[in-house]
């Protein structure tokens, strides 16, 4: 019986490998050095801030960010805009009050808008539901060493674009070698030079892509740091304590270490 089920655990397993490897051999996701990733990383503030732009001028077209609310823009470790820019940023949306049911216009309290089509995915949390790509290719573990996976899988998909086009059924259809099957239906979203940084920052599709990453992340882990900081103080407080209990124990024991029993 055992012997049975193990050749059928090993049988699953090398199809599961077999099935990673092919997905793996399909898609290319670069391996992206974010100032956020590693236990003692964190948000660029400016980058934030040209990630910002990016969503806005160019993805939010289609996309939305609706479980993000619009005045953690102000937030430190976020981009941290003035709270008259997040006022006046807010202001170019629309909102449906919730207790007259009429249209008005946006202030902080709200959310960012949905998105504006059926079949564009919210970017609220596209970051985090991606993070199973960690680093280039991988799991577990490298998420701590390499990154958490999820903006890189982003990075990847803006930039791997190769210009080829595929119709299939009446459906055109733009080769990326990032997406599963090496075809996805969304048009090269960015091209150089779309935005014009305030920072005077080159506005390559590379360098467009890591930024809106970048924000995309904060916006599924606007408060990544603040975790970061707890864990770092409970791992001190842990390693302290180990070392109060360890010389408690010591000093406890030390009249009988060494004594022969009658």
């Amino acid at each position: 019986m055992l012997k049975k089920v193990a050749i059928i655990g090993a049988s699953i397993l090398a199809l599961t490998g077999g099935a990673l490897s092919a997905a793996e051999s399909e898609q290319h996701i670069e391996d992206v050095a974010f100032s956020f990733e590693g236990p003692f990383g964190k948000y660029d503030e400016f980058q934030l801030q040209r990630g910002l732009q990016v969503y806005t001028e160019v993805c939010a077209a289609c996309h939305g960010l609706q479980y993000v609310p619009i005045r953690t823009l102000a937030d430190e470790g976020g981009p941290h805009l003035p709270e008259d820019q997040v006022r006046a940023y807010a202001a170019q949306f629309t909102a449906v009050d919730p207790e007259t049911g009429e249209e008005r216009e946006a202030t902080p309290n709200d959310h960012f808008p949905k998105s504006v089509l059926e079949n564009a995915p919210d970017l609220s949390l596209m970051a985090k539901a991606r993070a199973g790509f960690h680093g280039p290719y991988g799991t577990g573990i490298n998420q701590f060493i390499q990154g958490i996976g999820g903006p890189e899988y982003i990075v990847s998909i803006l930039a791997g674009y190769t210009g080829e086009e595929v119709e299939q059924a009446g459906t055109l259809f733009y080769e990326n070698t990032a997406f599963p099957g090496g075809l996805i239906a969304m048009n090269p979203p960015l091209s150089d030079d779309l935005v014009t940084y305030a920072d005077g920052h080159e506005a390559t599709v590379h360098h467009m892509a890591e930024d809106v990453a970048a924000f995309l992340m904060w916006a599924a882990e606007p408060k990544m740091m603040a975790r970061k900081q707890v864990g770092f103080v409970a791992v001190l407080f842990l390693g302290l304590l180990t070392v109060l209990l360890y010389l408690t124990n010591k000093k406890l024991w030390a009249p009988y270490k060494g004594k022969k029993s009658a």
